[in-house]
């Protein structure tokens, strides 16, 4: 699909696609790492799905430069779409934030860049060593 055409959908509807994407990847990351009882798989999944979580990795992707001018115009485009409320469990700017994730999500993967999709995800997922500066901007991996 071309940019033009990526860009004629609302960013709810590519939320709506990254929102799949996203949880698939880490059900996959989860699933490949034991197998577990269903319950225990879907509350490590809630972990990193959540609107909190979500809005964590989106700052740190931010706030240390790890996204293209284009991708942070796009995570914008999400977080700024109307029509959002957000659950009793997260604030608005969390909500917000996550939406915009989501629209990335959706946009790279309707652009075919699961390559930049697995690099973003693989940052994410290790987020919480992000965040306390063991691994650097040029070590994201999936």
């Amino acid at each position: 699909m071309t940019e033009r055409e990526l860009n004629q959908y609302s960013p709810l509807t590519l939320a709506f696609m990254g929102d799949a994407v996203y949880e698939t990847l880490v059900r996959e990351k989860i699933v490949t790492y034991a197998n577990m009882p269903v319950r225990k798989l879907h509350d490590l999944t809630i972990e990193k799905v959540c609107a909190e979580y979500q809005a964590a990795a989106v700052k740190s992707l931010i706030d240390r430069g790890l996204l293209t001018e284009n991708e942070e115009e796009i995570f914008r485009r999400g977080r700024n779409a109307g029509g959002i409320t957000a659950p009793k469990h997260s604030t608005v700017a969390e909500y917000r934030a996550a939406t915009g994730l989501e629209c990335l999500f959706g946009y790279l993967y309707l652009a075919g860049r699961a390559e930049r999709i697995r690099e973003i995800f693989g940052y994410i997922w290790d987020l919480d060593q992000n965040m306390n500066g063991e691994e650097d901007k040029d070590a994201v991996q999936a």
